[in-house]
């Protein structure tokens, strides 16, 4: 049988369109990797089984103006552009591609790190203007603490590396086990506890209800004095508005940011006109390496289903519909 694909982007990783193309699947991609209404206007006139998400929103009216859709894969982990309500009441099953773009998000928050605590982006501006400033205002990591929020498998690998260059390293996260082996990371057992500790912040967990907006007015004044924020998870996770004015009052000494609630960003945003934050746009799984096994996986998992085979249900957001008959 031969199944039909949409991968929302206008390219997919090669290891991806290998495994499709060996196994006689169709595949289409958008012309506008950031256009809903194409989305919707495809998935409501061509008979898809499957659909690969990346970025761009995967909403009820797409999703059921396409009845023969059987699976969602998301290229990634976090699922909040895709309408899972909507994929549930239809019994279709998302899933995820964890740990597989993990090597590329840790060393993009490693990278972030330094150039905050660096200001690498100044020292280039200026450099660019014709000027050679030598100002000693960066800072060395050493001996400051990392706090986590998430300690799976990017967390983890974020932890290893700022241990090498001398941090300390602590974290909050209600999910990991009870009696784990955390290689020298400290657990904490709130918010309340963490962030005090932390001279840096990074996030590394899902959007969920308990989540959503979570870094607020509040929680970045517990925050020790001039810390900085990285956050290479999901935007939703910081009120913005109470990030900007953090960063405009030297609460915070730094941020930077992968990703923020709503992409891409507008050309008014409020965070464009601050000089002590860094943005990159959602790029922490985009290497080749890492490009190429989330597609792998992407595909491996969708052919799966289609096929009746066995697949991972811990990959599955929605895994009730698994279960009905």
């Amino acid at each position: 049988m031969t199944y039909r694909f949409l991968v929302t982007t206008t390219s997919l990783g090669q290891g991806g369109r290998e495994l499709l193309a060996e196994a006689g699947c169709v595949v289409d991609y958008l012309d506008d990797a950031n256009d809903v209404a194409e989305v919707e206007q495809r998935m409501s006139s061509v008979a898809y089984d499957a659909v690969i998400s990346r970025t761009v929103e995967l909403n009820a009216k797409a999703i059921n103006a396409c009845p023969t859709l059987k699976i969602i894969c998301k290229h990634g982990v976090g699922v909040t552009n895709i309408d899972v309500v909507a994929a549930t009441e239809r019994g279709i099953p998302v899933l995820t591609t964890p740990a597989t773009n993990a090597q590329s998000v840790a060393e993009l928050t490693l990278a972030l790190m330094l150039n905050c605590a660096r200001r690498l982006p100044y020292f280039q501006q200026e450099v660019a203007a014709g000027r050679w400033t030598r100002s000693g205002d960066g800072e060395e990591l050493q001996g400051k603490t990392l706090g986590l929020i998430g300690f799976g498998e990017i967390g983890r690998r974020v932890a290893r590396f700022a241990s090498v260059i001398g941090m300390q390293v602590a974290f909050f996260d209600p999910a990991a086990p009870v009696d784990g082996d955390f290689e020298g990371a400290q657990r904490c057992t709130s918010l309340d506890e963490l962030l005090p500790l932390a001279d840096v912040l990074s996030l590394h967990c899902p959007v969920t209800p308990k989540t959503r907006l979570m870094l607020n007015v509040q929680r970045l004044a517990q925050l020790p004095a001039h810390a900085t924020l990285i956050n290479t998870a999901r935007g939703e996770l910081i009120d913005e508005e109470a990030l900007a004015a953090a960063l405009q009052s030297g609460q915070l000494r730094a941020a930077a940011l992968d990703t923020v609630t709503l992409e891409p960003l507008a050309a008014d945003h409020p965070f464009r006109a601050l000089s002590n934050l860094i943005i990159t746009p959602h790029i922490g799984g985009s290497t080749p390496q890492a490009l190429d096994a989330v597609a792998q996986s992407a595909a491996r998992q969708c052919l799966a289903f289609l096929d009746n085979q066995q697949i991972n249900p811990s990959a599955c957001v929605n895994p009730q519909v698994l279960n009905r008959s």
